[in-house]
């Protein structure tokens, strides 16, 4: 568990967006955590790697912790939380999905529709 708080990838400079590297990594961050915004994204998704700069850079900006997942078709984390449309971003609050934001089947996610999600969230950003 003090290995979700004290992570290399934490230090100033590094990606603020820290890679859940298993299922139960994820877990266990959206269990220890209060806030949590977690983007599950697929290595093969165009849209995903679109993305994904955008979303750092937003986790960059603001808190709660930003967390990210690779979960590829059939992956039972994907499963789990029924994402159905890569990349889609889910924020968690005390263990339990609060919000989602699904993406959008061929197009993706905008930085516009993330800056909306998280003042939703009410959560911080680059604006």
């Amino acid at each position: 568990m003090k290995a979700l708080l004290n992570r290399p990838e934490d230090a100033p400079g590094a990606d603020p967006c820290i890679l859940a590297q298993s299922p139960e990594e994820l877990e266990a961050a959206i269990q220890s955590r209060d806030r949590l915004m977690v983007l599950f994204y697929a290595s093969w998704c165009p849209f995903s790697q679109a993305f994904l700069p955008t979303y750092r850079n937003h986790a960059a900006a603001g808190e709660p912790c930003y967390m990210r997942i690779l979960a590829d078709d059939g992956d039972p984390v994907a499963t789990k939380y029924s994402i159905d449309v890569f990349p889609t971003v889910l924020y968690f609050e005390k263990g339990k999905v609060i919000k989602r934001l699904d993406g959008v089947y061929h197009r993706g996610l905008s930085k516009g529709q993330l800056e909306d999600f998280a003042r939703r969230c009410a959560v911080p950003g680059d604006r």
